[in-house]
């Protein structure tokens, strides 16, 4: 919704003829600019004798527009001083338009190409100013879905910060693929439970909030890439690090750029934090919640690679990539697991290869595993070759770098249909009922009673190497280890805050009677030592596969 007044040679003077009036009393003079979502305009109110921004929605008639002009009229009930002010909704021509204060001065955007980044006070008190504006639209219910400087005006002369552009916002539960199939908000803002088609909550606008600070900071996004498909990528899975320039708010943006959105920072803990840096010029410490799964993560990576991460040596900001995502019909205990979010990335890297930009919300399925009780050791369902290097000893391991420590699990019950099992080798987790346990020389493994799902599990010394090495190992010894291996791919995540990997593959299992199988494994450290928990199952049966990884994976607790 935008409602800025450039002044200068920064004004577009193209308009239409002077003779349109909107509504009987809204006279268009000039547009202001032309984005996705509409076009806005400069008029008069020639029944008040002001100025106005006049903001033409781009939605067809009928069932599309009446719904926008409903939305556009939540919206106007938001009242805060740094929230574009809605004087009204109208429709003409068959078209929403929203009519509202006209801000006289540029965007953030402007802001930032003409003079530069931001300070950190001037970053502290925006950021200030957006989170009262992001929680008046909260509390009322609505979400704004594209937060990002060319959406923050400032007002010449009085330096007022003003959130405009609630155009494509929705009311909470909405999602970021619209009706149609269309991308809706700017991806390199855009959290990531939004690129994964999760429902957007207030979480997602306070992500957006994290990466726009980041970008007034440096001047530059730091999920910018060259290609949508680099972008997609940069969000979901990208190792992040707050900015050099951050300094004194780096706590502050490590938190709103948490990947799970039930540990991002709340929106009152992050004002408290920059209220008092504004204060006294420190930020005291956050308030006691669970670690973001970047500060291990951060130290690890960080420390190895330096600045020069996978993206290249600009690469800003990040946290490890994290596996759960919210989805839109669960309550925020229930989350989807590394493998559907890997199927994800496979389905947004071919839609940015098409050049496109509307993306589709199913998953990707691929198949997977290896792992067979009565199956030789050499074939293993982690994949692990015998030419692969041997585990670095614990010993040796701690040497190599400290121990990383996840927070404390907390025990879930069983699902329905789940028992909770003790296992002699040092772990406990669920499986369903009726699966027996059976061993080789190295895993222990729970088998459906037909034999068509295989929940394995291994543990050995944490290896120097790391999980996503160590998984990127077996994936190249997968065809020795895996007759018909196929499709696999290896995707750094994390595991309860900690490194991780996941290894998803298709194979033609061990006997032709058993058929094509897909395999789902998790690999991770904790307390010095590797942990490895997959699932096999026949690839038609892959839902059923994806509940036992999510309930394995869910209740897993070393040392059960």
């Amino acid at each position: 919704m935008g409602a800025r007044g450039r002044r200068g040679n920064n004004v577009s003077h193209d308009g239409p003829d002077s003779s349109i009036v909107i509504a009987g009393r809204y006279r268009l003079e000039r547009r202001l600019g032309r984005g996705g979502m509409g076009t806005v305009w400069q008029a008069s109110d020639e029944l008040l004798g002001r100025l106005v921004a006049v903001k033409e929605l781009h939605v067809d008639g009928g069932t599309e527009s009446k719904g926008a002009l409903r939305e556009a009229r939540t919206v106007a009930q938001v009242r805060h001083s740094h929230v574009v002010v809605v004087h009204d909704v109208v429709e003409h021509d068959g078209r929403p338009h929203i009519v509202m204060e006209l801000v006289e001065g540029g965007s953030l955007a402007d802001r930032l190409a003409g003079d530069g980044p931001l300070g950190p006070v001037e970053t502290a008190r925006m950021g200030l100013d957006l989170l009262g504006a992001l929680r008046a639209a909260h509390a009322r219910g609505v979400l704004h879905r594209d937060v990002k400087p060319a959406n923050v005006l400032l007002e010449a002369g009085t330096g007022r910060v003003v959130l405009t552009d609630f155009g494509i916002a929705r009311l909470a539960g909405s999602t970021t693929i619209s009706e149609t199939g269309a991308f809706v908000g700017s991806p390199e803002y855009t959290s990531p439970e939004r690129m994964q088609g999760a429902a957007a909550g207030p979480e997602s606008d306070l992500w957006s909030l994290g990466v726009l600070l980041c970008t007034a900071l440096t001047g530059k996004s730091p999920f910018h890439r060259d290609s949508l498909g680099g972008v997609l990528h940069a969000v979901v899975s990208a190792e992040i690090r707050p900015p050099a320039q951050a300094g004194p708010l780096a706590p502050v943006i490590r938190g709103l750029l948490e990947r799970l959105p039930q540990r991002r920072m709340e929106a009152a803990e992050a004002e408290r934090l920059l209220s008092a840096y504004l204060r006294t010029g420190a930020v005291p410490a956050a308030a006691d919640r669970a670690p973001g799964p970047g500060a291990e993560a951060a130290s690890a990576t960080g420390a190895a690679s330096g600045a020069d991460g996978p993206d290249g040596p600009d690469a800003v900001v990040g946290y490890s990539p994290t596996e759960h995502v919210v989805q839109p019909s669960a309550p925020a205990s229930r989350r989807t697991r590394p493998a559907l979010r890997a199927g994800l990335i496979a389905a947004l890297f071919a839609v940015a290869v098409a050049g496109a930009v509307a993306l589709t919300s199913q998953f990707g399925e691929r198949s997977a595993d290896g792992a067979r009780g009565a199956a030789p050791a050499t074939a293993s369902a982690s994949g692990r070759a015998s030419s692969s290097p041997a585990p670095a000893p614990a010993s040796a391991a701690a040497d190599a770098k400290p121990a990383r420590t996840a927070s404390a699990p907390v025990p879930r019950p069983a699902p329905a249909g789940y028992r909770t099992v003790s296992d002699a080798e040092g772990f406990s987790l669920a499986v369903p009922n009726g699966f027996q346990r059976s061993t080789d020389d190295q895993r222990v493994f729970y088998v459906s009673p037909d034999g068509a799902f295989r929940i394995g599990v291994k543990t050995s010394p944490a290896a120097s190497e790391g999980p996503v090495t160590v998984m990127r190992l077996s994936h190249a010894s997968g065809p020795t280890t895996n007759p018909g291996y196929r499709d696999g791919t290896v995707v750094p995540t994390t595991h309860n805050g900690l490194p991780a990997a996941l290894w998803e593959f298709t194979w033609n299992g061990f006997t032709a009677a058993e058929g094509a199988r897909h395999t789902f494994d998790v690999c991770w450290e904790e307390n010095g030592r590797m942990y490895d928990v997959w699932v096999s199952a026949p690839v038609g049966r892959l839902p059923e596969a994806r509940s036992h990884f999510d309930a394995a994976l869910d209740s897993f607790v070393p040392g059960g």
